[in-house]
């Protein structure tokens, strides 16, 4: 970039008056104007680059376009969050100025909003993990059911250690779920994962069901129906036994099944059907790990990357 477009930008932008307003009105740290200034730097060169040539013509879409680009560039969540705190603190400072209408970044979630995804795991380590219930353990089948269900439906844990007997519907490769505001919906469930449970429901869990199983399908060693705490803890046992470093939790496996999914081209909308998402937005958060999966396939792949 030119010293005279780097003028321009520092004029057309308003960046003096910004780190003004930041410095004598807002009271903030030498280090955070220092920071917010780089930001909404940062922000007015990719809207020239865009062909965008004041803040008054950046729209939402390339406020949202502009994230994305951070993301794929590697940046830390950490200076995501508070390059999003910048614009918005930069189009308060615009709209109170009288030098815009409106905030383009309105709609961008706080950085307090934002959530960072667990680790995920790979299809090695899913296999790993399905395998480690020691066999000669009486609870195996139901820890292998456990984590053979988790996996291939992506439920939440409270769905998972809440299905009843009912729910697992063997004959249709379905599993009935009633997800947040009592919501149904139905998921598929692959073969092996039909299979395992199928082992534990004829074999295993008759021995447990004494009258005090509430019609539940996963049961503890007193035959009382398996809590949330329970069903991490199988899990947490499972990825030690397998020697996965990760930390891995229920949810976990509830995100790697979301992203298993979009690796393996599924469509985003099956996807938020199957996880019982109500917004799409939400199950957007996996599609920048799906970014990650195509780029490195880009570099092992093309001839020229």
């Amino acid at each position: 970039m030119s010293v005279v477009s780097e003028q321009t930008i520092q004029r057309d932008f308003w960046l003096e008056a910004f780190e003004d307003y930041l410095a004598l009105e807002s009271g903030s740290s030498p280090h955070t104007v220092d920071n917010y200034a780089r930001d909404v730097r940062r922000l007015a060169a990719y809207a020239v680059s865009r062909g965008v040539a004041a803040p008054g013509t950046i729209s939402p879409s390339l406020v949202r376009e502009f994230i994305y680009y951070l993301k794929d560039l590697g940046m830390a969540a950490t200076s995501i969050r508070r390059q999003v705190s910048a614009m918005h603190t930069y189009y308060r400072f615009l709209v109170g100025e009288g030098h815009v209408q409106s905030d383009p970044s309105a709609q961008l979630e706080t950085p307090k909003a934002w959530r960072t995804l667990p680790e995920v795991l790979t299809v090695t380590e899913v296999e790993q993990l399905l395998a480690a219930p020691n066999p000669d353990q009486p609870l195996a089948w139901r820890d292998r059911s456990l984590l053979e269900i988790a996996y291939a439906t992506g439920v939440r844990v409270s769905e998972l250690v809440g299905l009843a007997v009912s729910d697992v519907w063997f004959d249709e490769a379905l599993v009935r779920v009633l997800g947040k505001g009592a919501k149904e919906r139905w998921v598929p469930i692959g073969r092996r994962a039909l299979g395992a449970a199928a082992i534990y429901a004829r074999e295993v869990r008759p021995t447990l069901d004494h009258g005090q199983s509430e019609g539940r399908f996963l049961l503890n060693v007193r035959g009382r129906p398996l809590s949330r705490v329970g069903a991490w803890g199988v899990i947490k046992r499972c990825a030690a036994r397998a020697g996965i470093e990760k930390r891995v939790s229920p949810h976990t496996l509830r995100h790697t099944f979301a992203t298993h999914l979009l690796e393996g081209g599924a469509d985003l909308r099956a996807v938020q059907e199957m996880l019982g998402h109500a917004d799409l937005s939400t199950t957007q958060i996996y599609t920048h790990v799906d970014r990650d999966y195509l780029r490195s396939v880009h570099k092992t792949h093309h001839p020229r990357s």
